[in-house]
């Protein structure tokens, strides 16, 4: 995994390229160029809202509050991002946690990717997961802020967040010709909750590819 620099027409300052990956999943270069977007929004979002108000950013590393909500929005894109960067890219003693906890998630247990205070899966965790950020005060213990303080929350910007669904559009066999508002609110209506899907199933095809590459040996 490495960062790469990439001009184009987004304007997008950073994107993670895995260029192996990305040859063989006609899927993945439309995920990350979907998160570039996502990020690149983020951080502009967060410079106006820090000018504006004169505030900072509450957020910072080893802060895992957001990961502990019982609401986490998924698509079934990032789905697919979570089975391949799970399957795929972990390994170690991370990787066993990792199955452990997918095959062991019960609603209202924290996010299962979330190991010891970290995320597991983070080059690919979820829009809602990215855009999620507060101001002034880090978030208290089973504080949610929406509710809180929906004041603190940062309020993603429309524009970035529709070109990160226009960039996955051939995913769900969609084109932009046409109403493209109309083609993302259909993506739209496939959203999930991270926390109610079943990842034993995720877990089993992770332990089957351990199973399979130990045989090999």
């Amino acid at each position: 995994m490495k960062n790469s620099r990439k001009k184009n027409s987004t304007s997008l300052s950073r994107r993670l390229s895995f260029p192996d990956d990305e040859r063989k999943l006609p899927w993945l270069p439309l995920l990350l160029d979907a998160y570039a977007i996502v990020d690149t929004g983020v951080a502009v979002a967060i410079r106006d809202e820090e000018k504006r108000r004169k505030v900072k950013l509450a957020c910072s590393n080893g802060c895992d509050i957001c990961c502990r909500q019982k609401d986490i929005p998924l698509y079934p894109h990032e789905l697919v991002g979570l089975y391949w960067y799970a399957s795929e890219k972990t390994s170690g003693p991370e990787r066993d946690s990792l199955k452990n906890q997918l095959a062991a998630h019960a609603i209202g247990s924290p996010c299962p990717f979330l190991i010891e205070g970290s995320c597991s899966a983070h080059p690919v965790r979820p829009v809602s997961c990215r855009q999620f950020n507060v101001f002034t005060a880090p978030c208290a213990p089973g504080e949610d802020p929406y509710y809180t303080r929906r004041d603190d929350v940062l309020v993603p910007l429309p524009d970035y967040t529709d070109r990160a669904f226009a960039a996955v559009l051939s995913f769900y066999n969609m084109k932009k010709e046409g109403d493209l508002a109309k083609t993302i609110k259909l993506i739209r209506a496939q959203i999930m909750n991270l926390q109610e899907y079943d990842w034993k199933k995720l877990a089993a095809m992770m332990e089957n590819g351990d199973s399979e590459k130990s045989r090999e040996k």
